[in-house]
């Protein structure tokens, strides 16, 4: 099975991209994020010819998350983080697929920091870390994936040096992030890949791309029942390269059958 999360940054504007990667790459199961469209303007019916059923919870101008499979069975739990009431924004999804619990995340990105926005991105933080450790309980295969908005280490960001005081990369958001993994939590593509540069998301200034000064904001953590299934992970940067694409490259992982 081969589960994929891309921040589309405007699902319409980047509607031919989309379908193009989906085309190539034939993932099972697809989380999006940055939807940036009102729930009535989600372009169900082009996701529908392309083979996929989909689950959405959109956001005027802002936000917006989605889950998508492949011919599989989507059993919505949630569309939103629980903790906070008055939390409109939509940046959770969550569902049931082939016994496995899919989180699909849009974690905030909290500049200017400190101030409202930060605060804002660490107590959803909190709400999050203590979602997942009721999910991690429940003892179901469960995959929290995403964009995070977080480079967890220094090996994540190209010249960490410039980064120290974005909300992205400050101590309190990584500190944040490592307290989630280590309730027992696996980052699926440093498990697999260690020691390399991997980014997932290139700015659209300064030919970023082109240079490879990106960040890995994109992930996926994996319960324990999903990590002894994980063979293969990978980012597919050269979606990034297409015209009118976003700023981010899709990320997937692939399982074994339970």
């Amino acid at each position: 099975m081969k589960i994929a999360t891309y921040n589309v940054n405007g699902v319409n504007g980047r509607l031919p991209v989309l379908l193009r990667w989906l085309s190539e790459t034939s993932p099972d199961i697809v989380c999006l994020q940055e939807l940036k469209a009102p729930q009535e303007k989600f372009p169900e019916q082009a996701i529908v010819d392309a083979g996929y059923n989909a689950i959405w919870h959109g956001q005027k101008s802002w936000n917006g998350v989605a889950i998508l499979t492949k011919g599989l069975q989507i059993n919505e739990i949630r569309r939103v983080l629980p903790g906070d009431p008055e939390d409109s924004h939509s940046r959770y999804i969550e569902a049931e697929i082939e016994g496995i619990i899919v989180g699909g995340l849009y974690l905030p990105n909290g500049n200017p920091a400190p101030g409202p926005k930060f605060d804002y991105k660490l107590a959803w933080f909190e709400r999050l870390t203590l979602h997942a450790a009721g999910l991690l309980e429940s003892g179901k295969p469960v995959v929290l994936t995403g964009d995070y908005n977080v480079m967890p280490t220094e090996k994540d960001v190209y010249k960490p040096e410039r980064w120290t005081e974005d909300a992205l990369f400050r101590p309190e958001t990584r500190a944040a992030f490592k307290n989630l993994v280590d309730q027992g939590w696996t980052d699926a593509l440093r498990k697999l890949y260690p020691d390399d540069t991997i980014y997932t998301f290139w700015d659209y200034f300064r030919n970023a791309y082109g240079r490879n000064a990106g960040l890995r904001i994109d992930h996926f953590l994996l319960s324990p029942a999903l990590n002894k299934r994980l063979v293969a992970a990978g980012v597919d940067k050269q979606v990034r390269g297409w015209e009118k694409t976003s700023d981010h490259a899709p990320v997937w992982i692939e399982l074994d059958q339970a």
